[in-house]
């Protein structure tokens, strides 16, 4: 592209405002970066340039270094919570019940008490972080989880127990999507599955490494008297507390403010933070594409629109809720993991139910993690290539239903290998979650908007799960068999919501193309130069495409 083509593709407007010329409208957000200039309290606004451009070598290389310095250690930080949150299902290998005199009808009740105080935490959180900003909030809530974490260590009965999972649950409580909107600031839309992917692997590492650790901790029973898992407890909440520490003067404030007591010198050169904030903005290749060219659908300009600290008001909560393109991934958060919950939080006490050791019920549960980790970064990467959602979140639940009914067919009494390999391949699914959020991320416009979706898909999930740690009765032990009948009819309706979630998205895109058809190329230059209505409609705008 020449110079000229630059010039007239993306040159502000007198005002300070970008424009387009009569004849340029262009269609889907990957196309308005120039068009859409940064608020003045915009973190990176002295970097903004519309008409700057750089090598795909340049921005490989800021890219890597992002992958580096950030993500390497938000995975770092959603280890320490996946840790202490997880922590629980491998004490129960050590006659966690039995010393605690519980059921596991109080362990599901823990479980319930956990993620309502996890759900009320959500809202509250995402303000929090608008408020203070990421690098103050994450930290101080990865503190305040871990310090409970090794507390509980101490607890001797039910009341105890509820207390803890209380606590922690209200502790851990919108850190995910803090963490995941955090993220946006440093990546486009068309690289955060494949970081949230590699985000949600560190799940099923530290179920690996936890595992590991737990198989060598509970061998401590009897020292000082106390049992394995106080010691798990422990450790692995003093390891949180320290990680948290070192995230308070790790995390930066923004791709132009990195800086800290750890980082006397920026993390990026003048230079690269320049391609940063552009790229961020345009999200999509260097010069802005060329019009009519919709290959990348992830322009994001409206990221310079809001300051990282500018708080959320009640007003941007109704947009969000009233906003019918998300409601159907608000429900696909309610039911798509809940198949796969129950046998997910119960692999250990199945694994105990067909006489396995606590040594090998840790070191069984391992291939279940591992597996995960491969079929969902594979997911995610396919879904990026090929540009697509729907599909490859149905493959998720494609997966297990077969599996599920499977274990229903089993008959009861012996078979233990073959019922092994069914919970490990549903526990090991191809998990579409960092999907499901990066399609959330793609389909909202504004920022806030976004981290108010994102909290509320967040808490639905939480919700879903709720609801999965209920179907596991302890009448229905040791196999389950009226809970996984349960599993497989919401498995379907999961199937359904997905595809009914694809024909309303495609509907919209086809209503707004025939309005956007019917205007001449004056009303279109008009339409997109009206700077006001363009930040107020958001993804209602004409010019906007819903990715599915």
């Amino acid at each position: 592209m020449s110079s000229d083509d630059i010039e007239n593709k993306a040159r502000p407007a007198s005002s300070g405002h970008a424009s387009l010329k009569v004849g340029e409208a262009v269609v889907g957000r990957e196309n308005l970066s120039a068009a859409i200039p940064p608020d003045d309290l915009y973190e990176g606004k002295h970097r903004w340039d519309p008409l700057v451009t750089w090598t795909p070598e340049e921005e490989k290389k800021v890219v890597r270094k992002t992958d580096i310095w950030l993500m390497s250690w938000l995975c770092v930080m959603f280890f320490g919570l996946q840790l202490d949150r997880g922590n629980l299902s491998n004490a129960l290998a050590d006659k966690f019940l039995v010393d605690m005199k519980l059921t596991t009808d109080d362990l599901n009740n823990g479980t319930t008490i956990q993620l309502l105080a996890f759900l009320s935490a959500e809202f509250p959180v995402q303000f929090l972080t608008k408020r203070y900003g990421f690098r103050v909030v994450l930290p101080a809530m990865m503190f305040a989880w871990g310090t409970v974490s090794w507390a509980q260590a101490w607890i001797h009965d039910r009341a105890g127990f509820y207390v803890t999972r209380a606590l922690i649950g209200a502790c851990e409580g919108g850190f995910i999507p803090g963490a995941i909107l955090y993220a946006t600031y440093f990546y486009t839309s068309s690289e955060l599955s494949v970081r949230l992917a590699v985000f949600w692997s560190t799940l099923n590492v530290a179920r690996v490494i936890s595992a590991l650790l737990a198989a060598g901790i509970l061998q401590m029973r009897g020292i000082d008297g106390r049992p394995g898992w106080f010691w798990l407890f422990l450790l692995e909440g003093i390891l949180t507390v320290i990680l948290a520490i070192i995230s308070f003067v790790y995390l930066p404030k923004s791709p132009t403010h990195t800086q800290g007591i750890l980082f006397r010198k920026p993390w990026y050169t003048e230079r690269e933070e320049i391609i940063m904030t552009n790229r961020i903005l345009r999200d999509g290749p260097s010069p802005p594409p060329p019009q009519g060219n919709t290959s990348d659908p992830a322009a994001d300009p409206a990221k310079g629109l809001t300051a990282l600290n500018e708080p959320a008001t009640l007003q941007d909560i109704r947009n969000t809720w009233s906003d019918s393109s998300l409601w159907g991934l608000f429900f696909i958060g309610l039911v798509a993991y809940i198949p796969a919950t129950p046998v997910t939080g119960y692999i250990s006490i199945t694994l105990g139910d067909m006489g396995f050791s606590s040594f090998n019920i840790n070191m069984l549960s391992i291939p279940s993690a591992v597996l995960q980790i491969i079929t969902m970064l594979i997911l995610a990467k396919s879904s990026d290539y090929f540009k697509e959602r729907t599909f490859h979140c149905l493959f998720g639940e494609l997966w297990i239903m077969p599996l599920l009914i499977a274990l229903i067919a089993i008959p009861d009494g012996g078979r233990e290998w073959g019922r092994y390999a069914c919970v490990t391949l549903i526990s090991g699914y191809p998990y579409f979650h960092p999907i499901v959020t990066s399609w959330i991320s793609e389909n909202t416009f504004d920022v806030k908007k976004r981290a108010l979706a994102a909290a509320t898909y967040n808490v639905i999930v939480q919700i879903g799960s709720l609801i999965g740690s209920q179907i596991y009765r302890a009448y229905d032990r040791p196999y389950f068999k009226q809970g996984n009948k349960v599993l497989v009819s919401i498995c379907a309706l999961a199937v359904v919501t997905f595809l009914v979630q694809r024909w309303v998205l495609v509907s919209k895109n086809k209503k707004k193309e025939e309005k956007w058809a019917a205007m001449s190329a004056e009303e279109r230059s008009a339409y997109q130069n009206d700077v006001a209505a363009r930040e107020l409609d958001g993804n209602n705008r004409l010019d906007f495409r819903f990715v599915y």
